[in-house]
């Protein structure tokens, strides 16, 4: 489309804070990012690129359900719940960005978002826009992971990105999966800082004078940064993804526990505002939004948490009230589709107001930078022809992002069953991982960019129906625990061979019932079945899943039809569910 048109389109929404922020200036239609100039400090935020480095199509989740008090608030809101919500027209670029509604119709219209030669535009025109020494550029972490060339060179392609990018400070999650060593490596190249409040030293670890950046705590990173900006003095805190050792295998971070840290992030604070007499406090948060609002509501003296990990494309800060005041909740999306735009307005030791946008970045809008473009296409110019390959055109959208189900999972299912011929599959629920249209080539590279992580092995073993129930049960109280604290984020496992029903509002043991294969005969608890699966804790030897996937699709294979995997009880009337899906 053209820029003219492409504007025309878009609803040009500015989408307005709660009742501690002031309503923000309408966006001019002249330019989505023409943002009027406010305060004395800009922050921007990213998160969860999870190594995009191109633009990319991503559909975000027509089922994000939220239980208990987290029922119809945001971010658990889909489609018209979620336009109507923040006024977006259903048939504008906005309602294209942030919502999966009616999406292979707008993606053809409006074209793939993100690619870092393009945020590098649209960032250096931010900072510009900011004036000197007004401004930070922060990274909420899963920068490094999901690519087969991040996955190659251990996240280092995406520190030179970084830093041409200019990020000045940055958190973790997938960071971890590479090891220490190789975190470490990329740690002294990257220019910014990597900041997590919460990774302690354990005992042995403490004991044995393992490496710590404060071995006095057994803090094994800085916790937080101060920056001078505008003339105010602004703290960041690192908050790193609380649950890696649970999440991922323990073998990454054998010397390191992590955990949220409630007790030491209010010292922390205390101290910045205290002894540091900062004037306003950041908390740079890869918790996910439900952990976050939580959080907020405990812990006292944090202006914002610029928040990750759950993908939530958030348009409004949520304010949330706690014992000394109020606090900002953000969360900035993924896959480079969005960058945040806090615009603060900084007195003595306290942020007077506030402004906050979420841009979608179209990359139809915006020039791409020619020396991001460069170092791009160098890095990625020696895996081209290896990746280029291609092994199938898709016959349908081939998406991941739900609380369920995705096609994608449902094709490295149908791979897992038929290459290791096995009855049943059981794929994770990652939440990572480009959209690919109808019609569009399946190249390597686009496989490797739904499976490259650092633990790919493939498994087969055998499991009674018995214990498949009581994985899908784990996961489903991973996901649906009615305290955020218990939740770990990421989506529900992923099957192949079988159909169940869930009830997520029911306590654990009793979310999931009617187990039925795809013949119709029932999964009986004590009868012993033949399991292939992936990403496990412990199998080391198994073949890569991302060579199964390929030989699935070399074999003239794409997806399995069968009946819906998934029953959902008890979500009529639950805005985190779009009906049509």
């Amino acid at each position: 489309m053209r820029r003219r048109d492409f504007l025309k389109a878009s609803g040009a929404v500015a989408f307005a804070a709660p009742a501690l922020l002031r309503s923000a200036a309408a966006v001019d239609t002249v330019s989505l990012y023409d943002i009027e100039k406010f305060g004395n400090a800009r922050i921007l935020h990213m998160t969860d690129t999870h190594a995009q480095l191109r633009p990319v199509y991503f559909r975000e989740p027509s089922v994000n359900l939220g239980i208990g008090e987290m029922w119809g608030r945001p971010p658990h809101l889909v489609e018209r719940a979620f336009l109507d919500r923040y006024g977006i027209r259903s048939d504008s670029a906005e309602a294209y960005a942030f919502t999966s509604f009616e999406f292979e119709k707008y993606a053809v219209r409006f074209g793939r978002m993100g690619g870092f030669a393009h945020l590098k535009t649209l960032i250096d025109k931010l900072r510009t826009d900011a004036g000197d020494h007004r401004s930070l550029l922060l990274d909420g972490g899963d920068l490094w992971q999901g690519t087969g060339l991040a996955n190659a060179m251990h996240g280092a392609d995406m520190v030179s990105a970084a830093n041409l990018l200019g990020i000045d400070a940055m958190t973790g999650h997938w960071e971890f999966t590479y090891g220490e060593e190789a975190l470490r490596a990329n740690l002294a190249r990257f220019k910014g800082e990597f900041l997590a409040q919460n990774v302690f030293l354990t005992e042995e670890a403490a004991f044995n004078d393992a490496k710590a950046f404060d071995p006095g705590s057994g803090r094994v990173f800085k916790a937080a940064t101060i920056k001078e900006i505008g003339g105010a003095r602004i703290a960041v805190i690192g908050q790193a993804f609380p649950y890696v050792p649970i999440a991922h295998p323990r073998r990454f971070t054998p010397d390191w526990t992590f955990g949220i840290r409630e007790e030491e992030l209010q010292k922390l604070v205390d101290a910045l505002r205290g002894a540091d007499k900062v004037d306003a406090v950041i908390l740079l948060s890869h918790n996910g939004t439900d952990v976050d609002l939580k959080l907020a509501s405990r812990v006292t003296g944090i202006d914002v948490i610029l928040g990750g990990h759950t993908h939530d494309a958030i348009p409004q800060p949520v304010a949330v009230s706690n014992a000394k005041g109020a606090t900002l909740v953000t969360n900035a999306g993924s896959n480079g589709k969005f960058l945040a735009v806090l615009d603060l307005d900084v007195g003595k030791g306290r942020v007077a107001d506030a402004r906050y946008r979420l841009l979608p970045v179209y990359s139809e809008l915006l020039k791409p930078d020619a020396a991001m473009q460069a170092l791009i296409d160098q890095t990625q110019q020696p895996q081209v022809a290896a990746w280029s390959e291609k092994l199938a055109t898709s016959d349908r959208l081939l998406y991941r992002r739900g609380n369920f189900e995705g096609t994608t999972d449902d094709l490295i299912c149908a791979a897992l069953r038929r290459e290791l011929d096995a009855e049943i599959a059981l794929s994770p629920g990652f939440r990572w991982g480009p959209t690919l249209l109808s019609g569009q080539s399946i190249l390597l590279e686009d496989v490797l960019a739904q499976t490259a992580i650092s633990y790919p092995e493939t498994y087969v073993q055998r499991m009674t129906g018995a214990a498949i129930k009581d994985v899908l049960e784990d996961v489903c109280d991973n996901l649906f625990n009615a305290d955020p604290y218990l939740q770990q984020g990421g989506d529900m496992v992923r099957t192949g061979g079988f159909s169940y029903r869930c009830t997520p509002s029911e306590p654990i043991g009793r979310r999931i019932s009617d187990l039925t294969r795809d013949d119709g005969r029932p999964l009986e608890a004590g009868k012993s079945y033949k399991v292939a699966g992936w990403a496990s804790m412990n199998a080391q030897d198994g073949k890569p899943v991302w060579d199964v996937v390929a030989n699935h699709l070399r074999n003239g294979q794409l997806v399995l039809t069968g009946p819906n995997k998934v029953t959902l009880s008890g979500v009529d009337g639950n805005p985190g569910f779009a009906s049509q899906s």
